[in-house]
């Protein structure tokens, strides 16, 4: 058996790879992104907000002390656990620097 050696291009990484992978992630990302704003938006704009009251009124609404309808706040870790062992359903909506202005 005879052993012929090939001319072969070296396995070098240009770097092209990744920079489709880091555009390719960077346009996902954008969208998740706008995609969360959206959300936070429309949330704003049909649901009361009740700043730090949140947990109580969720509560409330939960055990049917009051009319149901769509509100938004802030809650601690805590308060948001103990919300979920509640059996209360809701969905953390994150806040982005430019909501704040």
């Amino acid at each position: 058996h005879k052993v012929d050696k090939a001319l072969m291009a070296p396995a070098v990484s240009t770097g092209r790879k990744q920079e489709k992978i880091a555009l390719a992630m960077g346009e996902a990302q954008k969208q998740a992104l706008a995609q969360l704003k959206a959300l936070a938006e429309k949330v704003r704009e049909n649901a009361d907000y009740v700043g730090d009251k949140f947990a109580e009124e969720a509560r409330k609404i939960h055990f049917g002390e009051t009319d149901p309808r769509g509100i938004y706040g802030e809650a601690t870790p805590e308060e948001a656990k103990s919300l979920a062992e509640d059996g209360v359903e809701f969905t953390p909506i994150p806040t982005f620097p430019d909501d704040r202005n």
